[in-house]
C-alpha cells in the first residue's frame, strides 16, 4: 500500500484528496496544524471501509526549519513515502499596495517556501529509497489569468508551477514525476470571499457554465498517482470546468 503526504489534509481540496486516495487503497497522511471535525470522521469512514487508510499528522508547514526532522519521523513511522501532494497553502487577498509586509511573507513562506523545503527532504527519502515516486503541486489559474486582489497569492501559485517544471527534469531519471494541478475556482473556503452574484458570473464565463468542485481535483490527484500517470511529468493540469478555455 503506498504512502501518499497530503498537505492541507483537514478541509477542501485537501480533505478531498485524502477521501478519494484512502478510497482507492492509498495510505494516507494528512498533515495540518489542526485536526478537523471532517478530517476527523473520514478517517473513521476510511477505517471501517478497510480499503485504505488516513493518518493525520499535526505540524505547522511555516515552521520551516522543523520540516526536515518531521519527514524523517514520517519515513520511520510510516516507512517509503511514494507519493507528495503539496496542496497546502494560504489564499489572502488584498491590494498590493495596502498588504501589510507580514502579509506579504506569510503568503510567500506557506504557499512558496514551505513547499519547496517539504518536497526537497522527501525528494532525499525518494532517492535513497530508489523507488521513484510522484510529487503534485497546486497552482491555480490566477498564476497565468490574474485576478484583482490576488497579485501575491498569484505570484506563490506561479511559483509553484516554475518549481515543477524544473524538478521534473531534475528528477525524472530517477522515475520521480512532478506535475502541477491548476484548479479554477472551487467552491472551497478560498472563495467564500466570493458573493453568489460573482460566482455565478465565474460560472456563466466558463465553458461548461459551472463551477469544478473539491472532486474534479481529487481525481486527477488520484490519476497522476496511478499507473496512467507513470509518463506524465512536467506539465500543468487545468481544472477549471473551461474557465480558461
Amino acid at each position: 500500500m503506498h504512502n501518499i503526504l497530503v498537505t492541507g489534509g483537514s478541509r477542501g481540496i485537501g480533505l478531498a484528496i485524502a477521501q478519494r486516495l484512502a478510497g482507492s487503497g492509498y495510505h494516507v497522511i494528512a498533515v495540518a496544524r489542526r485536526e478537523s471535525d471532517e478530517l476527523r470522521e473520514a478517517i473513521g469512514v476510511a477505517g471501517k471501509e478497510g480499503r485504505g487508510q488516513i493518518h493525520f499528522r499535526p505540524f505547522d508547514l511555516g515552521e520551516v526549519d522543523a520540516i526536515p526532522a518531521f519527514v524523517k519521523s514520517l519515513r520511520d513511522e510510516f516507512g517509503a513515502i511514494f507519493g507528495l501532494v503539496n496542496n497546502a497553502g494560504l489564499g489572502t487577498e488584498g491590494l498590493l499596495a495596502t498588504m501589510h509586509n507580514s502579509e506579504i511573507e506569510a503568503l510567500t513562506r506557506l504557499n512558496v517556501l514551505s513547499p519547496i523545503i517539504l518536497t526537497k527532504y522527501v525528494v532525499r527519502h525518494m532517492m535513497a529509497d530508489g523507488a521513484g515516486g510522484r510529487i503534485i503541486n497546486m497552482s491555480s489559474i490566477i498564476a497565468s489569468t490574474g485576478y484583482n486582489g490576488l497579485s501575491v497569492y498569484g505570484a506563490t501559485k506561479a511559483a509553484a508551477t516554475g518549481f515543477t517544471r524544473s524538478l521534473a527534469r531534475e528528477v525524472g531519471k530517477l522515475g520521480i514525476t512532478v506535475n502541477a494541478i491548476a484548479p479554477g475556482f472551487i467552491d472551497t473556503e478560498l472563495t467564500h470571499s466570493l458573493g453568489p452574484e460573482q460566482r455565478q458570473r465565474i460560472a456563466g464565463r466558463s465553458a461548461l457554465r459551472r463551477l469544478p468542485e473539491t472532486g474534479d481535483v481529487a481525481s486527477m490527484v488520484e490519476y497522476l498517482l496511478s499507473e496512467g500517470g507513470r509518463n506524465i511529468t512536467g506539465t500543468v493540469l487545468t481544472v477549471d470546468a473551461g474557465n480558461t478555455a
